[in-house]
Order: structure tokens, then sequence, then C-alpha cells
């Protein structure tokens, strides 16, 4: 699976560093999942939250190399 960093420097005409793409993608799915959970009032289960948010940012980056 392509993972390349989020928001990369380039040192040397290579980029380097920064947040991997697999992360930033994670991050967003857990941003809008935990929205939707804490608007109608439901316990959060972070484990599995964080879990289902890793499961999606996995899923963009398979739909991602289909293109």
């Amino acid at each position: 699976m392509n993972n390349p960093p989020a928001f990369p420097t380039v040192m040397l005409d290579k980029p380097e560093g920064g947040m991997s793409l697999r992360d930033y993608m994670a991050a967003k799915a857990m941003q809008g999942m935990l929205a939707g959970l804490l608007a109608y009032g439901h316990d959060i289960m972070w484990d599995q939250v964080a879990k289902d948010a890793y499961k999606q940012a996995d899923a963009m980056l398979k739909a991602r190399e289909a293109k």
C-alpha cells in the first residue's frame, strides 16, 4: 500500500517527513465519526473508533491506488 507523507518537506528534491497520508486520513475519518457520535450522545469506545478510523483510511488508500 502506498502511504506517502501527507505534508512532506522537500530536501534535495526528495519528499521527507511529515505525517503519513494514512495517519492524516484516519484523523479526518475519526473527526467525522466523533462528530456524529457526540451529536447523538452515544458513549464513545475510543479504541474501537481508532481502529475503525484506520480501517477507513486503509480503504481510502486502496481506492486511491485503483484509480
